[in-house]
């Protein structure tokens, strides 16, 4: 009886241990099956039985892919069946994956952030008119916002429309405007209120928190 007794060093290694060593014996027995017709019932079979140790995908088609080729993974390649996504090569799996390439973005005026630039790049797409004039300016004021977070101090517009004009490769220029941005007061007293008013919360519940510990120590006679 204690000679039967099977360790788990003695035993074959698992190639995807999250199914367990029962669907790695099935998949053996259907590897040594004679004809193909038994072993394409046999691989059918123990899809069904992966699909079901998580039902919520077993009726997805790119699941179900997925489990073809795990099936065929687990088997070494070895298994001569019919999958209705075609076999996977072990060379194609074992592919290096190309080199990805993260974006290089190193802009001039890096306090406007990224964005700004994708916007830019959009309103250049637009026709003229009134909604690429109104998206402009939205552009420029925005601007005009992120460089007074960089530098509290204020900042002429013409500073603003002469960088816009630089971002858009000249193709939005603004610096013969007659029509004036947001104050730089009232775009500083913007957001300066809105850390106020998050400071303000944070408080408050910390406030809160504070006097509902006091309530739960407080002895009860």
């Amino acid at each position: 009886m204690i000679d039967d007794i099977e360790y788990n060093t003695e035993r074959e290694h698992l190639i995807i241990p999250e199914y367990g060593r029962h669907i790695q014996k099935m998949i053996n027995h259907a590897k040594i099956q004679e004809t193909k017709e038994e072993r394409n019932k046999l691989a059918k079979s123990i899809i069904a039985v992966m699909g079901n140790m998580q039902p919520h995908l077993r009726d997805v088609a790119d699941f179900q892919h997925k489990l073809w080729d795990q099936l065929f993974i687990m088997a070494n390649f070895e298994l001569d069946a019919d999958s209705p996504y075609g076999a996977p090569s072990e060379e194609e799996l074992s592919e290096r994956p190309e080199p990805l390439e993260y974006p290089q973005n190193f802009p001039k005026y890096r306090f406007y952030g990224n964005n700004i630039k994708t916007m830019i790049d959009v309103a250049n797409t637009w026709e003229d008119g009134e909604m690429k004039e109104a998206l402009t300016y939205t552009i420029a004021n925005h601007m005009k916002k992120c460089f007074l977070n960089w530098n509290k101090d204020t900042v002429e517009d013409y500073v603003i429309f002469n960088h816009l004009f630089e971002l858009s490769d000249g193709k939005i220029n603004l610096k013969d405007s007659e029509e004036s941005l947001t104050d730089s007061g009232r775009l500083m007293k913007a957001s300066s209120g809105k850390k106020y008013a998050s400071n303000t919360n944070s408080k408050k519940t910390s406030n809160h928190k504070k006097s509902n510990n006091l309530n739960r120590n407080r002895k009860r006679y």
